[in-house]
């Protein structure tokens, strides 16, 4: 069985889901093993990426806050490994057909909701299909859209029936929309689920408490009493926190104080390489950005290699306007490197009929550590070009509902996802509810179709290729690099898995951690 990258299954991996994965998927990695986990405590940290907006309905997560205590509440149908490889959660084994159209799930048994209720088909039917339909508003409405049907073939079995086949479909399921609660799931906020914490209390854009789900079906998990989350966007006030002892854990590290960091033998630095990208978006359906030649001036404007080593501090790599990295199988190594060019930035600013005006940057830390260097840095590069780039700094609080998708040129953050469909398919396609650049290009979107339901990884090599260029090109993303998620903690914390999801072992830390206090 060919391993194809640290992100993908091979393709019979993927088509079916062995029940031997199943059970490898309760158990800590061998390094975690060898240490015998301690129970008890509380936990508590500190996390960027919360807002007053905030809600427990997963179809409208968009940040770290309510994901994480998402995870705390809830399980998915499938979960990433630390490896990247997909592996049963509340799914219990997989298969597809031929085409990779139909795919047959196995719900776990004996597994019980907060509320006594036992999970059966029903409540992942509902769970999928919040995510589905005309009027849902959900960040997964892209992936839910492929589903033409769910049909219940069991008590606990279903039967997914897509639009075009998709070889990816288990990592779609692990998209963190996609948690599961039991059907006719009303009030959201309740946090209602098979997940290793119960909850005591939410304030959105402040604060949360669980506490242990002693039925907890899964083994070698959970191993705190408890879990305590402060809000925290500040980045400096959450080392502090971190500092002063305050929390165990804080996510989303400023590169700049990592050498700080490194001299305090209390603490522990979480570094995992991955997709992360900090893209710069524009709206490509208003003026300007609609003229291609403004937005590749802004591209050209860019020096990349600059803001990698001064923002990043080395911890991430240049980008090229897509966001495939370059650990993916697919990623198009071979397309030409846009590079800083001040000459071709301001030949098609000229062009796009820009002389004279400039352009408003809107940006926050809310989005990034760093982000508003970012930005100050696109702004001097881009003056050598004789592009005036103003820079408009955003409170935290309220950035994802008041600027994201809302301003016409401002700055975001992806985690990535763990397949190139998935990933070009959540931000790029033109009906993505999260397509945060407004981009439409009828060539990509059937390409995208095409690509995910084509099984001969070389064809499909070739189309991923093509997506890449078109979105490098034309897209409305100018992404100057990829960068390393950078998490910190007391020494105290023990069983830390890194995963190439994301930040705090893609949100899902107070799950595997224990304390050694």
């Amino acid at each position: 069985m060919k391993q194809i990258n640290d992100f993908q299954l091979s393709r019979r991996s993927a088509l079916k889901g062995a029940a031997a994965l199943g059970a490898a998927g309760l158990l800590l990695p061998t390094a975690a093993k060898a240490e015998t986990p301690k129970k008890g405590g509380t936990l508590r940290m500190g996390l960027a990426g919360g807002a007053s907006s905030d809600t427990l309905d997963p179809a409208k997560f968009t940040d770290h806050f309510p994901v994480t205590l998402g995870y705390q509440l809830r399980n998915l149908l499938v979960e990433v490994d630390t490896h990247g490889a997909a592996i049963p959660e509340l799914a219990e084994s997989w298969e597809a057909s031929a085409d990779a159209k139909e795919w047959t799930f196995k719900i776990r048994q004996g597994v019980e909701f907060h509320n006594g209720k036992t999970l059966d088909a029903d409540d992942v039917i509902f769970s999928l299909n919040h995510h589905r339909g005309e009027k849902s508003e959900s960040g997964a409405k892209t992936y839910g859209d492929q589903m033409a049907d769910i049909v219940k073939t069991g008590s606990h079995e279903i039967l997914i029936k897509l639009h075009d086949g998709n070889a990816d479909l288990p990592f779609l399921l692990s998209d963190y929309h996609f948690m599961i609660a039991p059907a006719g799931t009303t009030n959201w906020d309740e946090g209602i689920g098979t997940g290793p914490f119960i909850l005591e209390e939410f304030v959105p854009g402040t604060s949360s408490r669980v506490r242990k789900n002693p039925n907890y079906w899964k083994e070698g998990r959970a191993h705190v009493d408890a879990v305590e989350m402060l809000v925290i966007n500040d980045v400096q006030a959450r080392i502090s926190a971190l500092l002063t002892k305050q929390v165990h854990l804080i996510n989303k590290i400023d590169p700049k104080t990592v050498g700080l960091l490194k001299r305090n033998k209390e603490l522990q630095l979480l570094l995992t390489k991955g997709g992360q990208h900090y893209p710069f978006l524009m709206n490509t359906s208003a003026e300007p950005y609609s003229n291609l030649d403004l937005r590749l001036a802004v591209k050209y404007a860019v020096d990349r290699e600059q803001m990698v080593k001064t923002v990043l501090r080395g911890y991430g790599t240049v980008g090229n306007d897509h966001p495939i990295p370059q650990s993916d199988f697919f990623h198009a190594a071979d397309l030409p490197q846009r590079a800083y060019d001040p000459d071709k930035a301001a030949f098609h600013f000229k062009k796009a009929g820009m002389d004279g005006q400039a352009l408003t940057l809107h940006t926050s830390e809310a989005a990034f550590s760093g982000a508003v260097d970012s930005a100050v840095l696109l702004k001097e590069s881009a003056a050598k070009a004789g592009i005036t780039v103003d820079v408009a700094r955003e409170p935290a609080d309220g950035y994802w509902s008041n600027v994201w998708m809302k301003k016409p040129f401002a700055v975001s953050y992806w985690s990535g996802r763990p397949t190139a469909d998935l990933m070009l398919s959540v931000a790029y396609h033109s009906k993505a509810e999260w397509n945060d650049t407004y981009w439409k290009n009828e060539q990509f979107d059937q390409l995208l179709v095409a690509a995910r339901s084509e099984l001969d990884d070389t064809k499909r090599r070739g189309m991923y290729h093509d997506l890449q260029m078109l979105v490098s090109d034309d897209g409305g993303a100018m992404i100057p690099m990829f960068v390393d998620f950078i998490d910190a903690g007391l020494s105290s914390v023990k069983g830390y898995e890194p995963r190439k999801t994301g930040y705090l072992s893609g949100d899902r830390a107070a799950e595997v951690v224990w304390l050694e206090e």
